[in-house]
């Protein structure tokens, strides 16, 4: 009886030391390192929330937005080149860690940055497949000065999916892809990528495993991928990650049920891990595309979401709080320590998230 105690005394001390090793302040802190969250202001001071946030989790990183969608005659953080500069550089003197400023900015339809705002204008990656490898180097030369300039390290570009479904409306009929052939995806791509890192800002690859066969888009709702997904759209992901050109992906909120047959694969541990990881051998970060679309928020409540994401082998976690009510930071981050105490999400999924993201930092 005596032995059967002591084993189980043993049992419990083992179970429970990782959590042991942090205290409840340094783990709230590690998971607001996997967040990247959207806000409002033009402009911030120590009375902002956002400026609250930064200063007392260390947040990982915010994404800036030009018009706010609940209003689209207000701005929500972009008006003007040295608005943006001295906003961003407020941003970055929170705290001595580094924050990544993100931003939507792959050209044409998708750029926060625009002609509307002062800025200069990218074409859309349709047109500059058109072009030699010359122009698209001078274009993204430029788009990745002008993020350095301007205090952004982070773009959620280039698109890598594949024009593969001629009437997918999401990224085909938008031109956001350099095309059907994965070696010219690849050729932009890689130029895309190389012209940014040499202004030290991160590209973001997107939307695996592939969103250019679908006929929906997710900004809307479910999107069902299994009948028109090809494997060929994982081409270049292999070639960029093995070239070391992957240095962060962007997840799909797409389900293919041949990949899994539950989750889309955000939140799916068939797809991020077994997939990407063990058998394309990615090691960089990977983010969720904004855990607000419908295809997501629809479907699963803030906690099976996160819970999910981040078992799934998901690193950072975005939410761009384009909705009228935003998701508050001590909510995620409560609503990840709960499941880190029941044993829902491990303390070490938490670290490995941690020391990936800090790794790229530490490159760029």
């Amino acid at each position: 009886m005596i032995k059967k105690f002591l084993l189980l005394s043993l049992l419990s001390t083992l179970l429970f030391s990782a959590n042991d090793t942090y205290s409840k302040q340094q783990i709230e802190k590690m998971i607001a390192k996997m967040v990247i969250l959207g806000f409002k202001g033009e402009s911030i001071d120590a009375n902002s929330k956002i400026y609250q946030d930064i200063k007392k989790y260390d947040l990982g990183g915010v994404i800036l937005f030009d018009k706010d969608p609940n209003n689209k005659k207000k701005i929500k953080n972009i008006k003007n080149p040295k608005q943006v500069q001295n906003l961003t550089k407020q941003l970055q003197s929170i705290n001595k860690t580094k924050l990544l400023i993100a931003i939507d900015q792959e050209g044409g339809i998708v750029q926060r940055l625009n002609t509307k705002n002062g800025f200069m204008s990218i074409p859309k990656a349709k047109d500059v497949s058109t072009k030699d490898i010359s122009f698209a180097r001078g274009i993204y030369s430029n788009l990745g000065k002008m993020l350095n300039t301007n205090g952004i390290n982070i773009d959620f570009a280039p698109v890598v999916d594949l024009n593969i479904n001629p009437d997918n409306t999401v990224i085909v009929k938008l031109g956001r892809s350099f095309g059907k052939d994965p070696k010219k995806v690849v050729e932009y791509s890689s130029v895309f990528i190389d012209e940014l890192k040499k202004q030290n800002v991160i590209s973001v690859l997107k939307h695996f495993p592939g969103h250019g066969s679908s006929l929906g888009d997710s900004h809307k709702g479910f999107v069902d991928i299994s009948n028109t997904w090809d494997s060929v759209e994982l081409e270049p992901y292999k070639y960029l990650i093995k070239n070391n050109q992957a240095h962060m992906i962007m997840t799909a909120h797409v389900f293919n049920k041949f990949l899994d047959p539950i989750y889309p694969a955000t939140l799916s541990k068939n797809i991020n891990t077994k997939l990407l990881r063990n058998k394309l051998g990615f090691k960089g970060v990977l983010v969720t595309d904004d855990l607000q679309m419908r295809a997501i928020s629809k479907h699963y409540t803030l906690e099976q979401t996160v819970s999910l994401a981040i078992n799934s082998g998901v690193d950072m976690l975005l939410f761009a709080n384009q909705l009228a009510k935003p998701v508050q930071l001590e909510e995620i981050i409560n609503t990840i320590y709960k499941q880190v105490e029941n044993k829902q999400i491990s303390i070490d999924r938490i670290v490995q998230a941690n020391r990936r993201i800090n790794s790229l930092l530490d490159n760029y």
